[in-house]
């Protein structure tokens, strides 16, 4: 549990991208993004298409509060439905206002997933 803090307390710290998550990255320069000042793609990339470790990483790096806000004022049009519904359960947030996704975002991101 020690070390788990640990980890998080040192990517809280961090200004550019961890190493781990630069697999999401592909087509930019992962090392060139900061945290904070891209924080809203680095959000919407790893929730939506991140493994469970990557959402763990982002959850230490910003805290459930900024990603609750992510989601209720920035919002992003590479979000499917099924990550904002989710994320709408996780946070108990079924009657909060979201940011909307535009209206072509009608379909899962992986069309060959029921």
């Amino acid at each position: 549990m020690l070390e788990t803090l640990t980890l998080m307390l040192e990517l809280s710290l961090m200004s550019s991208l961890p190493s781990e998550l630069h697999w999401l990255f592909w087509d930019v320069d992962p090392n060139a993004i900061d945290v904070e000042a891209g924080a809203d793609t680095v959000l919407a990339r790893v929730l939506e298409r991140g493994r469970l470790v990557d959402v763990r990483s982002v959850i230490g790096i910003y805290g459930l509060e900024r990603i609750h806000r992510f989601f209720r004022t920035v919002g992003h049009p590479a979000m499917s439905q099924r990550t904002l519904d989710f994320w709408r359960a996780l946070f108990h947030a079924e009657d909060e206002p979201w940011a909307s996704p535009p209206a072509w975002r009608t379909t899962i991101a992986a069309p060959w997933i029921d």
